[in-house]
C-alpha cells in the first residue's frame, strides 16, 4: 500500500491490458489544500494544512509536504503543529470546495452516465458504453486527468480495474497525479503483497485481530482456512475479506446513491460539564439535522446519540420512533432521553453527535395522524424565513446566551467531522 506521503506511488507508464477493466475510481488529490492553493499558489510546495487552530482543532487536510511529517486528516491540530512545526494552517473555504466538487462531477457526467460519487472529492466511472466514443479505459482516465487539470487547475488520481474494490486501491497507490491500470488477469497479483489494512473494511482493531493470528498481508487472508478467519473476526467481515482478498467484488456502479444517515457533530474546545449548555447543544444539532431531512425531503426513523466524554470513551444510543420524523423538537426529545441516561453528575462531555437513520422519502405515505404537526408546521415557517433572511435570523430561545445574544457558530467551532458534512451537504451528497 502507499505510504499518504505518495513516496511509494505506482503509476502506468506505458501500454497495459486494460481490455477487461471498465471501472474508474477517481480521488482529487489533497482537495481541500488543491483548492486553497488555487488562491495561494506562493504556498505551493511548502506545508500547508487546512483545518480549526482553536483548542481542540483538528486536521481537514494535508498537504503532500506535510504528509511526510507524519501529518494527517483527522489528526488533533496541536499534534500536527508539533510532528511539522512550519505547517501553514489555512481555516478552509467550503463553499469553495463544494464549487470544484461540482465541476469535476460534471467533466466526469460529461464522459460516461454511470458515475457514482462516493464523496465530495471522490466517485466510481463505469466506462463500459464510452469506449467507441473516447477509447479505452486507460485513455479515458487520462483524458479525465488532462480535463480535470485544465478545466479546474487540480489533479486526481485514477485506478482503472476489473471491480470496484480493486480500482479504489490502485488510485490510492498511484497518489499524487498518478494513474495505475491494474490488468484484470494480474488483480491477486498486484492486491496479494499489500498490507490487510488495504482491505476495505479492516480499521484498526481488525487488524490488530487480524495480525494476531498471523495475516499481514492480503494474501495471508486469501489462503486462510475460512473456519480459523470467521473465529478470529466473526463470519460476516471474513466472509467479505476473503472475497475482496481474492480479487472478487461484485458490486456495480450506482448513479444514484441512498443517504443512509444524516447527522452533526462537534468536539468543543474545552470539556461541557453544565447539564443545560449539553442540553443547548444538543438542540443545536438536533436543529441542523432536522434542516437537512427536510431539504433533502426525508424522514428518519432512528435517532442515535453519540457521546464521547472527556477520557475519550466513546458511547452511543439509538432511539427507533414509531413514526419517522424531519422535526427538529422531536428528534432533540429522542436524543435528550438517551444523553439522560449516560451523563452523570459533574460528568466531562468532549464530543456531542446527533444523527438520523434509516431514512426514507419524506411523502412516502402519509400519516394517519401526525403527532409533530404543530412543530413541523412552525420549522417549515423558519426554514422559509432562513431562505429569505439568512441562517440565525429566527433560533429556538433556548440556543440565546442569558441575556439574549444569540450563540453562533463562532461559538461552537465545527470538528473536521461537522466540516465535512456541511461540505458534502453543499455538494449534494449525504454524510
Amino acid at each position: 500500500m502507499s505510504k499518504q506521503d505518495g513516496s511509494s506511488r505506482q503509476v502506468t507508464t506505458g501500454p497495459v491490458d486494460d481490455s477487461a477493466t471498465p471501472i474508474l475510481h477517481v480521488d482529487m488529490d489533497a482537495f481541500f489544500v488543491s483548492v486553497e492553493l488555487l488562491k495561494r499558489p506562493d504556498l505551493r510546495g511548502k506545508p500547508v494544512l487546512v483545518g480549526g487552530t482553536a483548542g481542540r482543532g483538528v486536521v481537514a487536510a494535508a498537504s503532500y509536504e506535510a504528509r511526510r511529517f507524519g501529518v494527517n486528516s483527522a489528526m488533533p491540530m496541536s499534534l500536527a503543529m508539533q510532528r511539522c512545526p512550519n505547517a501553514i494552517v489555512l481555516r478552509g473555504d467550503y463553499a469553495s470546495y463544494a464549487k470544484y466538487s461540482r465541476q469535476v462531477m460534471e467533466i466526469f457526467g460529461s464522459i460516461t452516465p454511470l458515475v457514482e460519487p462516493l464523496s465530495i472529492d471522490e466517485a466510481f466511472l463505469d466506462v463500459s458504453g464510452a469506449r467507441r466514443l473516447h477509447g479505452s479505459p486507460a485513455e479515458i482516465a487520462w483524458m479525465i486527468r488532462e480535463r480535470v487539470r485544465s478545466e479546474t487547475g487540480l489533479t486526481c488520481s485514477i485506478g482503472v480495474a476489473a471491480t470496484k474494490y480493486v480500482a479504489k486501491v490502485a488510485s490510492s497507490v498511484a497518489k499524487p497525479d498518478g494513474m495505475l491500470v491494474v490488468p484484470a488477469a494480474q488483480t491477486t497479483a498486484f492486491l496479494h503483497p499489500l498490507p490487510v489494512s488495504a482491505l476495505w473494511g479492516v480499521g484498526r482493531v481488525t487488524e490488530q485481530s487480524l495480525t494476531r493470528i498471523g495475516l499481514r498481508t492480503v494474501g495471508d487472508v486469501a489462503t486462510m482456512p475460512y473456519d480459523a478467519l470467521e473465529r478470529a473476526i466473526g463470519p460476516a467481515l471474513a466472509g467479505r475479506l476473503i472475497r475482496l482478498a481474492n480479487g472478487i467484488d461484485a458490486r456495480s456502479v450506482h448513479t444514484t446513491r441512498a443517504e443512509k444517515s444524516i447527522g452533526h457533530e462537534n468536539t468543543f474546545g474545552h470539556d461541557l460539564t453544565d447539564p443545560a449548555e449539553i442540553r443547548r447543544e444538543l438542540l443545536r444539532l438536533s436543529d441542523r439535522v432536522a434542516v437537512r431531512l427536510r431539504k433533502a425531503g426525508l424522514v428518519g426513523r432512528t435517532v442515535t446519540l453519540k457521546l464521547r466524554y472527556g477520557d475519550f470513551r466513546t458511547i452511543t444510543r439509538s432511539r427507533t420512533l414509531s413514526e419517522p420524523t424531519d422535526v427538529a423538537r422531536r428528534i432533540y426529545d429522542e436524543a435528550s432521553d438517551a444523553l439522560a441516561e449516560l451523563i452523570g453528575d459533574g460528568e466531562r462531555v468532549r464530543l456531542i453527535g446527533v444523527r438520523a437513520e434509516q431514512l426514507r422519502p419524506s411523502d412516502d405515505g402519509a400519516l394517519l395522524w401526525d403527532p409533530d404537526e404543530d412543530w413541523r408546521d412552525a420549522e417549515r415557517t423558519i426554514d422559509e424565513v432562513t431562505a429569505k433572511f439568512g441562517r440565525g435570523a429566527v433560533r429556538p430561545a433556548t440556543l440565546l446566551r442569558p441575556g439574549g445574544d444569540a450563540r453562533t457558530e463562532r461559538d461552537h467551532p465545527p470538528d473536521a467531522d461537522d466540516d465535512a458534512a456541511a461540505v458534502e451537504a453543499a455538494a449534494g451528497w449525504g454524510w
